[in-house]
């Protein structure tokens, strides 16, 4: 049986090209319509170290909240989050983030 997290691939079309199938080996898959709930789900484990740090996830995306007493801790916690990324073979947009 087939299962919506296991045994997935994915091709790419360009006119009548084809490419080849490639593995999904990512926990999440992107511009499905089950993308944005399964990531909410995954991240489910995803959770601050710091007391009054907040990570906040919607959809595909994720916030973290560092007030400014908290400043101090903003490298240890992003270093937090990517490793929970790496771990979980998910990528992170640095280009969406800023200080």
């Amino acid at each position: 049986m087939d299962h919506f997290f296991t045994d997935r691939g994915r091709c790419t079309k360009f006119g009548s090209d084809l490419s080849v199938i490639a593995e999904i080996c990512a926990s999440v898959v992107q511009g499905s319509g089950l993308g944005p709930a399964s990531y909410v789900v995954t991240a489910g484990d995803m959770q601050p170290g710091h007391d009054g740090n907040v990570i906040i996830k919607y959809a595909d995306d994720t916030y973290l909240i560092v007030p400014a007493v908290n400043s101090d801790t903003s490298t240890v916690e992003l270093r937090r989050i990517k490793d929970w990324a790496d771990d979980n073979h998910l990528k992170l947009n640095a280009t969406k983030s800023r200080e």
